[in-house]
């Protein structure tokens, strides 16, 4: 394997590691870190596509869950050999910049990725505003929606701005909460369920897989770990176990709670109900006062995923913005400090959250993520050798990455052309813009 074709006037892993022993008041705790990837997972994927799944996979989305979650735990084995070997604020924006050294193609990568940050961010937002809606009957005004669309993203924006000590205790407290509500939801749906009248439903293989596509977004919540790594005592330990054990115990509650809707609710009423499908299963299990308390379980997870993916891409911003290296265009534009960062970044998921609907904005996250890890670990491909990974794994998250999108692309562009423009404008913009930034640059250094 060739090595990369650069090298670095400065250690990017010396230049955090100097800035996280100067700020151990703001170190990040395993426990932390793990409710941080945790409420980056368990957001609106579970809560609001479980309908638009089914209507791909029938009665087979546990299965998609589950092939989801395998997909992922490849590329958690690639982020956290990466994020273990470079800490860094930026998290993957850093590893680009490793895997294909400073240029167009990892400045174009990081601000694609800034922008899948800012579509997820939305999807959650989104699914907080179809909860909300559920709780009040669904008699709100679409204005006042928006409005609270707006006001959620506002408040987490704020309290990123207190810092990742106050994003991590903010992120416990609220997955607690939504994770005992959901074990107490999968086993009392179990319990009543009739299992003798359950039928198993349609669902093809490539259905399945266009399902496992579609609730990928549910997972990409283990790429914010690596982002608090710099403020982590002891990366190298900390970051691989707060990632597994994130993606572990939220894969166990998609199982559980998966499987307790598809014996509760016939597959026609799944996707009927689709935005708040846990909140009607959760009627039939124990009545209004169950859709109550999942309706508030949805807007803590949802909350907290808007709180973690907001986390994320100002600190992807904020660091690219001080190491240009790693992305022209975004450096040298307005995202120049991390209040900066958050301001941009809050009202981007705003826009897209009032834009795009819910079903649209999630295959948009998806794609997005599939194929920004695929390429993120292709680059690690290259320095295998520095982060003493396995190259057959990273393959393995390679290939498992592009079938998936693969498949999604094809449902996606046949029934929600838009959505794949739109993702397809973002991605050519961001080569573009980086190409002419980085055109610029050069042009006024020789004049």
């Amino acid at each position: 394997m060739p090595k990369p074709p650069y090298k670095l006037k400065v250690s990017l892993m010396s230049v955090d590691l100097l800035s996280h022993t100067q700020k151990k008041v703001d170190d990040v705790s395993l426990f932390s870190a793990t409710a941080l990837g945790i409420g980056g997972m368990m957001g609106a994927g579970l809560y609001s596509l479980l309908g638009l799944a089914s209507s791909h996979a029938g009665s087979h989305v546990p299965l998609a869950f589950l092939i989801g979650a395998i997909a992922a735990s490849f590329s958690i084995y690639s982020y956290a050999k990466l994020g273990a070997a470079f800490p860094s604020s930026g998290g993957a924006a850093t590893f680009t910049v490793m895997g294909f050294g400073p240029g167009i193609i990892s400045g174009g990568i990081n601000t694609f990725q800034y922008i899948a940050y800012l579509i997820a961010a939305a999807l959650y937002a989104a699914g907080f505003v179809e909860y909300t809606n559920t709780l009040f009957g669904g008699d709100l005004s679409p204005l006042l929606l928006k409005c609270i669309t707006a006001a959620i993203i506002l408040i987490c924006t704020f309290i990123n701005l207190l810092g990742p000590s106050l994003v991590g205790k903010a992120e416990a407290a609220a997955i607690a909460l939504v994770v005992i509500s959901l074990l107490v939801f999968s086993a009392m749906g179990f319990h009543q369920a009739n299992f003798n009248n359950f039928q198993m439903g349609s669902g093809s293989i490539s259905g399945i897989a266009v399902a496992a596509g579609i609730l990928y977004i549910n997972f990409q919540g283990f790429g914010v770990v690596t982002n608090s790594s710099s403020a982590m005592k002891s990366p190298q330990k900390e970051l691989p176990l707060a990632m597994f054990s994130a993606l572990i115990l939220v894969t166990v509650a998609y199982l559980a709670v998966s499987s307790a809707v598809v014996l509760l609710m016939p597959l026609g009423a799944i996707e009927l109900h689709s935005g708040h499908v846990l909140a009607d299963a959760a009627q039939i299990v124990a009545g209004k006062a169950g859709l109550m308390i999942i309706s508030i379980s949805a807007l803590l997870a949802c909350a907290a995923a808007v709180n973690a993916t907001i986390f994320a891409a100002s600190n992807i911003a904020a660091d690219v913005a001080q190491k240009k290296m790693i992305s022209s265009a975004l450096g040298s534009s307005v995202l120049k400090t991390k209040f900066r960062a958050l301001t941009i970044s809050s009202v981007g998921v705003i826009f897209l959250a009032l834009i795009f609907p819910l079903s649209e904005v999630g295959q948009m996250a998806s794609l997005a993520f599939l194929l920004v890890y695929a390429v993120i670990t292709y680059g690690h491909i290259r320095i295998y050798q520095q982060t003493g990974a396995n190259p057959k794994i990273l393959w393995c998250a390679i290939l498992i990455n592009m079938i998936l999108f693969t498949a999604l692309t094809i449902s996606t562009a046949q029934t929600s052309p838009s959505s794949v423009i739109a993702l397809l404008i973002a991605l050519v913009a961001s080569f573009g813009l980086e190409a002419f930034s980085r055109f610029k640059s050069s042009h006024h250094a020789a004049t």
